[in-house]
C-alpha cells in the first residue's frame, strides 16, 4: 500500500514533469530536462530547506550557551532540560524542526531518485494521458555526454562537489585543548560524525554515481550545486544573526 502511494502520489507526477519538460527542450535534450526538473523541485522545497538552514545556524550561535549550561546543570539533568529549553525559546529555535524537515523532503528526494535511475527509457504506461512522449529523446546532454552510459569523471566531479557542499554546511571540527583534560564522549562523537560526513559521504557518492547511468550524477551535481549556492547566500546572510536579536 505504502508502496503503491508513494508510487502515485511522487513518483508518477514527477516522471510525467520529466516527460512534459523534455518534450518542450530544443533537441528533446533529456540532460536539460533533468536539470530544469532537478531545480523545479529543489525551489519548491526551499522554504522548507530555509528553515532547516537557519535552525541549524541559530543552534550553531547558541552553542557556547548550551555547553555553559551542560556543565552548570551536569548533575541535574530536570533542571538541565528546562534551562535549554528556556534558551530555545528565547532565540526562537525549534530543535525539532530540522528532522521533521527532513522527513518532509526524503520521500519528495528519493521518489526524484527513482525517477532518474527506473524511469529512462520513460515508461509509456505510467504516462498521463495528456503527456505525449516525444519521438527522439536526445541522451546527448548538449551532443557530448551520454547520459544512458556511465561516467566515472562525471561522478567524480559529483563526490567533490559534495564534500564542498558538505565542507560548507557543516561546522568545523572543534580541537581539543590537551589543558581541558580527556575529551567528553559527546565531543568525541561529534568529531568522528563530522569527519565521516565530510570525507566519508563524497566517496560513497561517487561510487553511487559510477554504478547509475550519468543521468543520475547529473541530478546529484545540480541539486549539490544548487545547495552549495543557498548555502553561500545564508551564510552571507547569517552574519545578521550574530548582531540581531533571533527572533525569525
Amino acid at each position: 500500500m505504502i508502496s503503491t502511494i508513494f508510487h502515485t502520489i511522487l513518483y508518477q507526477p514527477l516522471l510525467n514533469a520529466l516527460v512534459f519538460i523534455t518534450s518542450f527542450v530544443p533537441g528533446a535534450d533529456i540532460g536539460i530536462a533533468v536539470i530544469v526538473l532537478t531545480l523545479i523541485v529543489k525551489f519548491i522545497l526551499l522554504p522548507l530547506t530555509h528553515k532547516q538552514i537557519t535552525t541549524q545556524r541559530k543552534m550553531k550561535l547558541v552553542e557556547k550557551d548550551l555547553k555553559g549550561i551542560r556543565e552548570k546543570h551536569k548533575d541535574n539533568k530536570e533542571e538541565q532540560t528546562k534551562q535549554m529549553l528556556a534558551l530555545y525559546k528565547e532565540h526562537g529555535i525549534n530543535p525539532f524542526a530540522g528532522f521533521a524537515l527532513i522527513l518532509i523532503q526524503i520521500p519528495i528526494l528519493l521518489a526524484l531518485f527513482w525517477v532518474f535511475t527506473d524511469g529512462i527509457p520513460f515508461k509509456t504506461e505510467v504516462l498521463y494521458s495528456f503527456v505525449h512522449l516525444p519521438a527522439n529523446i536526445n541522451s546527448l546532454f548538449l551532443g557530448f555526454l551520454d547520459l544512458s552510459a556511465k561516467s566515472v569523471w562525471l561522478a567524480l566531479i559529483v563526490g567533490a562537489s559534495q564534500y564542498f557542499q558538505i565542507t560548507l554546511s557543516l561546522p568545523p571540527a572543534p580541537k581539543h585543548n590537551p589543558a581541558d583534560g580527556k575529551p567528553s564522549f559527546s565531543d568525541e562523537l561529534g568529531r568522528s560524525m563530522s569527519t565521516n560526513m565530510r570525507y566519508v559521504m563524497p566517496v560513497f557518492v561517487a561510487v553511487i554515481s559510477m554504478g547509475f547511468p550519468a543521468v543520475v550524477a547529473l541530478y546529484w551535481l545540480t541539486s549539490n550545486l544548487f545547495q552549495i549556492a543557498h548555502e553561500l547566500v545564508v551564510r552571507h546572510k547569517a552574519k545578521q544573526l550574530v548582531t540581531a536579536p533571533l527572533t525569525q
